[in-house]
Formats: structure tokens, C-alpha cells, sequence
């Protein structure tokens, strides 16, 4: 696949070495000079553009025209913004991914400013942390399609009603479906006769209007309920 990077920087960098490692054609473009510099002492020959890629005519010269990605990971929210809008209507990338710098802005980060795909890293790391540190808690570790799906997960605290009871009987909403269970640090694959424990680590998928109905089975009633 041919593949662009706005940023030079780190993060840029080093998703430019693995794609490239990988047998993808990858570009990078950046305007800063000592980033540039770095991004050419990579092996493997990936070509980089010095320019600013919130203009059409960096981005054409980066290969934007027939490019299969377009990933605006730069350091600056509106910059990504701009560049994802660009990649989309100028330029009709297919897949374009921007990256979330300030999570205050993840709204924008939508198709109407041509993301595909949003990466928030602070709301990443603050998921993890939660998981960690959380029992008998709805903990959302990602959001998919801009918030109408997510994947969570629940360590199944002593008062949770679903203690001892299988997949099956649990009657879990049909928006929603069970994609692991972590027991004693080993992934279960999930099965209707799956019975849960105390302490099981439950991922969840579902959409955002099942969550209630997903907190209520694993967790027991709402705060308001």
C-alpha cells in the first residue's frame, strides 16, 4: 500500500520505519528542516517531502494523488484537521487517519473533516490506567466510528451479579458482544457455557446505546437506578 505521513516526528518516524519494514510504500512530509534530516537517516528508503502538508501542493508532491492512507499525525490538532480535510476532498485518499493531540478536541476529529479513523493517545493511556487500577468499573478502552461503538472492559468485582452465571444466561443486548474473558492471566475465548468468576476480566464490545444494559449485568444497578 502507499502510504503518507504528515509529521516527522517522533511518532511519525517510527510508524514510517515499521510500515516501511513491512513492504509498504511510505512518504513522509514535514516542514520542520531538522525533522526532515532525521526522517532521512531512516533505512529502507523511504522518501521525504520538506514542506508544510497543509497545502495542496506539498501534499500532491508527497504522493497524496494515489495514496491508499493518508495519516496526519503531527503534533498540532488543527494542523491534522487540515490535513485530513485535504487528503479527503482534494485529493480522495480512502483511508485517512488523524491523530488527537488535545482529547478536548476529539469531537471535530469526524467525516465531516475527512477522518476516517481518530487516535486519541491520552484517552488510550487513560484507559489502560484505569484497567489497571479499577474493580467493579466500566472502563472504556476504545472507541470505534467516532464514539457509536466502544470496547471496554470490567473486572468482575464480589457483588457483580454476573459472578457464577454463564454468557448464555446473562442475556447480553444483541448490540453487544463479549470478545474476551482474562482469568489468572490467561485469555479465555469466549463461549455461551462460559461461566464467569470473581475477579474474571470481561472485554466488551458494544454499541453506545447497549452500554447501560451491559453496565447493569456485569456491575448491578446504575448510580440512578
Amino acid at each position: 500500500m502507499k502510504i503518507v505521513i504528515a509529521g516527522a516526528g517522533s511518532v511519525g518516524r517510527y510508524m514510517a520505519e515499521q510500515l516501511n519494514a513491512s513492504g509498504h510504500t511510505v512518504r513522509i512530509v514535514d516542514n520542520d528542516a531538522e525533522a526532515v534530516a532525521r526522517s532521512r537517516a531512516i533505512s529502507g528508503g523511504i522518501e521525504v517531502v520538506h514542506g508544510d502538508a497543509c497545502e495542496v501542493d506539498t501534499l500532491a508532491r508527497a504522493g497524496c494523488r494515489d495514496a491508499d492512507v493518508m495519516a496526519a499525525v503531527t503534533g498540532d490538532d488543527e494542523d491534522n484537521l487540515v490535513i485530513s480535510l485535504l487528503a479527503k476532498q482534494e485529493f480522495g485518499v480512502p483511508r485517512v487517519v488523524g491523530r488527537v493531540n488535545n482529547p478536548k478536541n476529539e469531537w471535530m476529529f469526524n467525516d465531516m473533516w475527512g477522518v476516517d479513523v481518530s487516535v486519541s493517545t491520552p484517552h488510550l493511556l487513560t484507559g489502560l490506567v484505569e484497567e489497571a487500577v479499577s474493580v467493579g468499573s466500566f472502563v472504556r478502552l476504545l472507541s470505534l466510528e467516532h464514539g457509536k461503538a466502544r470496547i471496554a472492559e470490567v473486572t468482575l468485582a464480589e457483588s457483580s451479579p454476573a459472578i457464577g452465571q454463564t454468557l448464555t444466561g446473562l442475556n447480553f443486548p444483541r448490540e453487544s458482544t463479549v470478545v474476551a474473558v482474562l482469568r489468572d492471566g490467561h485469555v479465555l475465548v469466549p463461549r455461551g457455557d462460559t461461566v464467569l468468576l470473581r475477579g474474571d476480566e470481561v472485554i466488551m464490545l458494544a454499541l453506545a446505546d447497549a452500554e447501560d444494559e451491559v453496565r447493569r449485568i456485569l456491575i448491578g444497578s446504575l448510580p440512578n437506578g
